[in-house]
């Protein structure tokens, strides 16, 4: 039988839609037959229309390259004829596809009939833990070359390449896999049933043994153990030329600075006695490798471990992946290393293994589970963070993740992937966690650490007041609570609840009078509850009813609640819960003998009844229980009520959280808490006081070298309209246009940071509406699609590029270089008077007789400004401009604050005319 001739295709047009007289204006294939490539095609097409600019500007193609090209009636034969007979392949199949069957309908040809496939689906499946599957992203990653993103010619050779890379790697998986996959592949969007049959024949003949463990027939990577830390006679570097001997041999780009040297040694010394201290450390000085270097000696000397908390997962992932590999290159010595996370991030594979045999699956669900599929045979962690997966296939694995009700057996705990992690982190030198882990795993993490534990690092310290105040936080969501009660439902109602209870009365067990209770039970609690947020809505109108705007949020002291309603949900949830409970362990107690589907429903049972146990907690914890140091209040949206209406409840006081962590290890061991912002001008304590910290606790502060910012300027505009005198919308048009004056003179490559959302989608919309930056990617929160770090890699890709950001793009977001040349800062960052959080916290220093302003909201300011800034300069060779657009830096006693909480840089007040001469000169000087 012969093989199977792949066309794989791409294709360049003048817009989306030909329907709206969009036309193709370049057309290539590339063939593939034996995973080899045989031969190409491609040509321009003369559209028969302009091509737009910014179509010009993705494709690198004019009308001046197509004016001579042969419209598509002159090549729809010949390109009718090179598909037929092959298997249709392209990066996005349905776009590619749909557009030449609309051109061969238009100029009178057949239809191409045929199988297709998509190497969107295919990556998504084989590569389950890319960071992106869009061509650039993916063949970037896979190492495969594309010079000319947007080309068809270029993007359909890499598309090809693409395309061998899966068929190599459906060859690498086992055929336990192979047959699973094999068995849902007809359930996918395209034809790939094929690729993974061949690839099972194949690998069927071959005698070859394949190294996996198993687990009940599930293929997984064999597991690495760490071995033991060894006991070592190496000795930390006391002196400068010991320290300078580990550096440049060890770092190429080595460039001595003398804080850094002075941190490691404080970091010694606090470690050495046991003592605790607050380091502010300031960009450039490079922060992490002064705590790592001590920390990693120090834990060899004493054959224990140093914990090192940090604030996010990725931050977490860029210690493990960038900095401790240059620490094993500085002490030419492996370091042991583990990651220490929750429970829930690891994946459960008694349940993952039950709904694999499960029937009835949606296309979210059996595209999920092929996709951890491949990733169990590859991972070695079974953290499903690593997974890239469908909004759809994200809800199925909150299914499949490790909790506190997880089963727990002898036989699961041998393949327990979280067991493991903590295995490993019994013979490491140097664990890394993050903020949240201590606080939410700190029962279990303390008898784990207990005598193990010699230092403890907590870097990003400015954010362990944030993660100690969402500690708790909780959150109440009318349409998960409805979806919840939705699952349930009753007997009547043919949802889990009729399911259960046919199970049940098949094993023989009387259940008439219990389920019939447990419906009586669930109506009146589904009743009593939609009369509790009815309750709830109307308090709220009756406080807002003079404002305007759709979105509400008021805090829950203000409102007149009905206390006795939201008991009376309280008592029903709890009777609910106690006869599901009843119930499932009738079941358990069965003698009969339980089919699989029975199994899968009383599985469903005991998941939906601990979703139950956890909302009634929740239930509580909001509206029932003393809102002492907390802040408590409600957000609806009057253009969607109840759907939008969610309560919010989070601590406001950190101090007894760090507390409950760090008093038992006070005098054990060295803790070390370090940030680039802990301190303000006038207050060198801020952040040091929030979390509470003793007052014996002392203060360093080290320095990058006096050059590092020689690069940076301050501009300070002083024409801007001032948004206390002005309307909204003046002001934002005066934004838009200092934005789009900078984006031009600097050639994209902006940052521009806003304290409001609302603020953020207006000015880029009226940006937009202008058209003056139509030949720049313009990447927003809120607006543009994806993660934080998605839109950040965007904005690196595309030299004429600017981001707009709120909140997490303030700080924690790196881009050295000259992918980044200005900061702008739309607003001084206060936070908004409304915040409730913020409210709260100001309302009881107010009433103790402190100015909130001065001691909360101005700090607070100051701190993210300097954070703002951070984001420009992140290496001595860096050049940028921080520009300023509110006028209250200047016009307000406290503005000179804000300026000396920088480094010292020039400072230049202006107008916009002349701060876009003085830019323009600047730039011109920097290319």
């Amino acid at each position: 039988m012969l093989s199977p001739t792949y066309a794989v295709v791409d294709i360049e047009t003048t817009g989306h839609s030909p329907a709206k007289g969009d036309r193709m204006i370049q057309f290539a294939v590339v063939f593939v037959r034996d995973w080899q490539i045989q031969s190409t095609f491609s040509t321009f097409i003369q559209p028969g229309k302009k091509i737009p600019l910014f179509i010009q500007d993705l494709t690198n193609i004019s009308d001046d390259d197509v004016k001579d090209a042969p419209i598509f009636e002159d090549v729809a034969g010949d390109i009718y004829d090179m598909l037929e007979d092959c298997i249709f392949v392209a990066h996005n199949t349905n776009f590619d596809l749909s557009f030449v069957q609309a051109e061969f309908k238009r100029t009178g040809f057949p239809l191409w009939k045929g199988k297709k496939m998509d190497t969107v689906e295919l990556s998504r499946l084989l590569f389950p833990t890319s960071f992106s599957y869009k061509l650039q992203d993916i063949t970037q990653e896979r190492g495969i070359q594309l010079t000319n993103a947007h080309r068809a010619d270029d993007d359909a050779y890499a598309t090809a390449e693409l395309f061998i890379e899966c068929m190599k790697e459906i060859e690498k998986l086992p055929i336990q896999t192979l047959e699973l996959i094999h068995k849902r592949s007809f359930q996918m969007k395209f034809d790939i049933s094929a690729l993974f049959f061949e690839a099972l024949q194949r690998k069927r003949k071959m005698l070859k043994s394949e190294n996996y463990d198993f687990y009940k027939g599930i293929p997984l990577r064999q597991k690495y153990f760490m071995q033991g830390p060894v006991e070592s006679s190496i000795f930390y570097p006391e002196t400068k030329n010991q320290k300078r001997l580990y550096f440049s041999e060890g770092l190429q780009d080595f460039k001595e600075r003398e804080g850094q040297f002075q941190m490691m040694d404080a970091i010694w010394q606090t470690f050495q006695e046991k003592n605790e201290l607050a380091i502010e450390a300031s960009t450039g000085l490079g922060k992490t490798l002064s705590y790592l270097i001590p920390s990693y000696f120090y834990a060899k000397q004493q054959n224990k471990k140093v914990l090192i908390s940090t604030y996010t997962t990725h931050l977490m992932e860029q210690l493990y992946d960038v900095e401790i590999p240059k620490l094993e290159a500085i002490v030419k010595n492996s370091v042991q290393v583990a990651i220490l996370k929750g429970a829930r991030h690891y994946l459960d594979l008694h349940r993952f293994e039950e709904l694999l045999r499960a029937k009835d699956e949606s296309y979210d669900e059996t595209f999920a589970i092929c996709q951890l599929l491949v990733w169990l045979t590859r991972t070695s962690t079974g953290d499903v963070g690593e997974l890239n997966v469908s909004s759809g296939g994200q809800f199925f694995l909150d299914k499949v993740r490790k909790n506190a009700f997880s089963v727990k057996t002898t036989e699961v705990n041998d393949h327990d992937f979280h067991a493991y992690a903590l295995l490993q982190s019994q013979h490491a030198d140097i664990l890394i966690t993050n903020h949240a882990m201590l606080f939410t795993d700190r029962h279990r993490l303390e008898p784990l650490l207990k005598n193990e534990i010699s230092g403890f690092i907590i870097d990003e310290a400015h954010q362990f007041v944030q993660a100690a105040n969402t500690r708790d936080e909780r959150i109440f969501s009318y349409t998960q609570w409805k979806y919840v009660f939705g699952q349930l439902g009753t007997r009547d109602q043919e949802q889990l609840t009729f399911s259960f209870a046919n199970v049940l009365e098949k094993h023989g067990v009387d259940v008439i009078y219990s389920f019939d209770e447990l419906d009586r039970i669930y109506m009146r609690c589904s009743d009593k509850f939609d009369e509790a947020i009815q309750s709830i809505i109307q308090s709220v109108r009756r406080k807002t009813a003079t404002k305007s705007h759709s979105k509400q949020t008021i805090l829950f002291e203000d409102l007149d609640l009905d206390y006795e309603l939201l008991d009376e949900v309280y008592q029903y949830l709890q009777r609910w819960v106690t006869i599901a409970q009843h119930l499932l362990e009738r079941m358990s107690k069965s003698q009969l003998e339980s089919t699989h589907a029975d199994k899968l429903v009383a599985a469903e049972w005991q998941y939906w009844l601990n979703e139950m146990k956890i909302k009634t907690g929740e239930w509580v914890d909001i509206f029932l229980s003393s809102p002492a140091e907390h802040s408590v209040w409600v957000e609806m949206d009057r253009r969607s009520i109840p759907g939008s209406l969610q309560v919010y409840k989070k601590p406001i006081n950190s101090t007894q959280a760090v507390n409950e962590i760090f008093n038992d290890w006070r005098g054990s061991a060295g803790i070390v808490w370090t940030s680039g912002t802990l301190s303000v001008p006038g207050n060198n304590r801020f952040i040091v006081n929030q979390l509470g910290l003793p007052e014996t606790v002392s203060i360093k502060n080290y320095s990058a070298p006096k050059d590092f910012y020689q690069g940076a300027n301050l501009f300070i505009v002083d024409d801007m309209p001032d948004i206390q005198h002005v309307s909204q919308s003046d002001f934002i048009e005066a934004v838009a246009d200092a934005v789009i004056q900078t984006v031009l003179i600097t050639e994209g490559r902006c940052f521009v940071l806003f304290t409001s959302q609302d603020m953020l989608r207006k000015t880029v919309d009226l940006i937009q509406d202008t058209g003056l930056l139509e030949d720049y990617m313009l990447f927003a929160q809120g607006m543009t699609s994806g993660s934080r770090m998605k839109l950040l890699k965007s904005f690196q890709r595309f030299r004429k590029s600017v981001l707009f950001g709120t909140n997490s793009f303030w700080e924690g977001v790196d881009v050295p270089g000259d992918a980044l040349t200005a900061v702008i800062l739309v607003r001084l960052p206060f936070s908004s008077p409304d915040e409730p959080v913020f409210k709260t916290q100001a309302d009881r220093l107010t009433k103790q007789g402190i100015n909130s302003f001065t001691s909360l909201a101005l700090p607070e300011a100051i701190l993210r400004f300097r954070q703002g800034f951070g984001r420009l300069i992140r290496s001595s060779t860096d050049r940028g401009v921080f520009i300023v657009l509110d006028r209250r830096i200047e016009s307000k006693s406290y503005g000179k604050e804000f300026i000396s909480a920088l480094p010292d840089i020039p400072v230049k007040k202006v107008s916009l005319e002349d701060m876009v001469l003085d830019l323009e000169n600047w730039y011109n000087e920097k290319v």
